[in-house]
């Protein structure tokens, strides 16, 4: 019985060490699957930390002779905190991804998931029952009786254990990278196929309007791909879920469509019933999963380099292209994020499937966009959000003065680089400037961080104050009067916005 208690210790030790370094080393991928998994928000990023922590803690306590119940006795709280939270959402029907391992293994929670922690469970209860009597044992101490070729043979079968373990764990990864790779032959075949069978539209005028992408109306070539976690989803798949699917093609290293992604979350989240969003990237899992964490993004799928985006003629990023239930291509190309809104506007309009504006996806993105705020001279949406220190405030304290609203994420690139440019207008304002006022996203720390004097509020809803106003990005500013009333356009970009905080300068300089 003692030699057994030392392999369930070793055991147990060995799983929770790697779960917690995993965990540690994606902190993001951890505090997104608690969220997942329906832990509020607001306790997910605090127990994403605290919970590998916890597992360290456990599997340090195991090697311990001292602390080896109480080791295998936190072992058992957390492995049965674990089945009742995977437990009451497969009850629901629902898979999220349990992250288990951090990015050694990550994957939809289901029943085997479900058993391996009812194992596991055992394992760690059957060191607190019989454990109890023989606390003293360390996982070290059963080979002390044993003679110097026996350690030997013992290490060198340990070695041999491990050896296969990686060597099957090699294996697996190496099948399931084959498979994908079949798949993709398959779809570009069954592509090219589609290509040769399909009718050619050739302009009959020199005044014919380019089209971008794939003829409307043609087959949709197929594809293959693996999520952020190693899941493979093909486009019969998507379909299957009896929607018109939008497919966006885009770039962990392009700015613009970082800019974009908290729309693509959003739509993901609020046009589900009508219509499946799904993001087409490239490159690694790691250079993917923080930002896709970050805007909370479901249908994310990668390419290794460009091959699928190829397949549907997608030379630029951001790009879309609409697919109706027929798995026919529906839309031209959509390139640029204005293009993609009126994409998907039309996709969102039952009686406009398919029938998309040739205006509204060529010219690289370049369409105007419906303004979707409040016109200049309308009352500005009011709002009461939480500044740095809990307090509330309300935009209309600021009635009496010209107020520039700048809807802001600490996180974001463009953000960033203007912070330096924000911070020296506020130590020198020109003469008649509006006051500041930042409604911002992401935490107290992060916002505090940025040193910035003017008061920040924080959207905890991410833009929902923005969107009112019409912002859908960052950095965007609007300006409103001393009545309350919006006194400018909505302004994007730091030139812009910049420009904007500076033009009371200019209405006040003599003539």
């Amino acid at each position: 019985m003692t030699l057994l208690l030392v392999f369930a210790r070793l055991l147990l030790c060995v799983v929770f060490l790697i779960a917690g370094l995993a965990k540690l080393a994606d902190l993001a991928g951890s505090r997104q699957a608690l969220r997942d998994f329906g832990v509020p928000a607001a306790l997910a990023d605090p127990f994403g930390l605290l919970l590998p922590l916890a597992e360290l803690a456990v599997a340090v306590a195991l090697l311990l002779p001292a602390m080896a119940w109480w080791g295998a006795l936190g072992a058992l709280a957390l492995l049965l905190l674990f089945v009742v939270g995977i437990g009451s959402n497969l009850a629901r029907g629902r898979h999220p991804d349990c992250h288990c391992f951090g990015q050694l293994h990550s994957a939809p929670a289901g029943w085997p998931t479900l058993i391996r922690n009812l194992v596991l469970a055992a394992i760690a209860g059957i060191v607190v029952i019989f454990g109890w009597s023989t606390p003293e044992l360390s996982v070290f101490d059963w080979l002390a009786p044993l003679s110097l070729s026996q350690r030997v043979e013992v290490l060198v079968g340990l070695m041999v254990l491990v050896l296969l373990f990686a060597g099957g764990w090699v294996l697996v990864h190496v099948l399931r990278q084959q498979g994908r790779l079949l798949l993709r032959i398959e779809a570009l075949e069954a592509q090219l196929a589609a290509s040769i069978m399909a009718p050619q539209s050739i302009p009959t005028g020199d005044a014919a309007s380019p089209v971008t992408g794939l003829p409307v109306g043609t087959p949709a070539p197929i594809f293959a791909l693996p999520t952020l976690s190693g899941e493979t989803t093909t486009l019969q798949a998507l379909r299957a879920l009896g929607k018109p699917v939008v497919l966006i093609f885009s770039d962990p290293g392009c700015g613009p469509c970082t800019a974009f992604l908290p729309e693509v979350g959003r739509w993901q989240r609020e046009a589900a019933t009508k219509v499946v969003v799904v993001l087409i990237s490239r490159g690694t899992v790691e250079a993917n999963r923080p930002k896709m964490t970050e805007y909370g993004l479901t249908h994310v799928l990668l390419q290794q380099d460009r091959e699928v985006a190829q397949a549907y003629q997608a030379n630029g990023t951001p790009s879309a292209v609409l697919i109706r239930r027929d798995g026919t291509i529906g839309s031209p190309l959509a390139q640029g994020a204005d293009a993609i809104r009126a994409l998907i506007a039309t996709a969102l309009n039952p009686t406009g499937l398919g029938t998309l504006p040739m205006a509204a996806v060529q010219g690289n993105g370049a369409a105007p966009r419906p303004p979707t705020g409040p016109k200049v001279g309308e009352p500005a949406p009011d709002f009461s959000l939480p500044d740095l220190s809990g307090q509330m405030v309300h935009l209309s304290d600021f009635r009496g003065s010209q107020t520039l609203v700048l809807f802001w994420r600490p996180s974001c690139g463009f953000c960033q680089r203007m912070l330096e440019d924000l911070k020296a207008w506020e130590a020198n304002p020109p003469a008649g400037a509006p006051k500041l006022l930042v409604v911002s996203t992401d935490s107290v720390q992060d916002n505090q961080a940025m040193g910035l004097r003017s008061p920040v509020l924080l959207d905890q809803d991410g833009m929902r104050v923005g969107r009112h106003f019409g912002a859908t990005g960052t950095p965007m500013a609007v300006l409103v009067d001393e009545e309350g009333k919006i006194a400018s356009e909505v302004a994007a970009g730091a030139p812009a916005v910049l420009a904007l905080a500076g033009q009371e300068q200019d209405k006040a300089a003599p003539a």
